[in-house]
């Protein structure tokens, strides 16, 4: 099983960047999808999910307005798109698959973890 990030980079705050998540060795067009973040000293925390089919798509209050979570399961990949970019959006981000139970948010639903991408906005 991997989950490969990438479409990260160095920013300036107000720009965009769009995040892939390639995965194989997993039934993707089954699972449901996350973005994490970690940012350096602080804990692991949820940014969006969507579910198998894209029918439903959930965000983290500091993602909403500004993140567009998205999946093409023809391409086993899922995006974040990310606009208005904020110096508090660094972090390293970090894909997820799940077929747990539980919320979006909650990390326990998740059954794969990718490597992680390094995203910096700069001022």
């Amino acid at each position: 099983v991997q989950l490969q990030a990438s479409g990260g980079g160095l920013v300036q705050a107000g720009g965009s960047l769009r995040l892939s998540c390639a995965a194989s060795g997993i039934i993707f067009s089954t699972a449901r999808m996350g973005w994490f973040r970690q940012a350096p000293g602080k804990e692991r925390e949820f940014v969006a999910g969507i579910t198998w089919n894209a029918a439903n798509t959930f965000y983290a209050d500091s993602a909403k307005g500004r993140f567009t979570i998205s999946r093409d399961n023809a391409k086993n990949t899922v995006y974040l798109e990310m606009n208005s970019l904020k110096l508090e959006d660094t972090a390293v981000y970090y894909c997820a698959a799940g077929w747990n139970r539980g919320t979006f948010a909650s990390q326990a639903l998740y059954d794969y973890w990718g490597q992680g991408t390094q995203v910096t906005v700069s001022s």
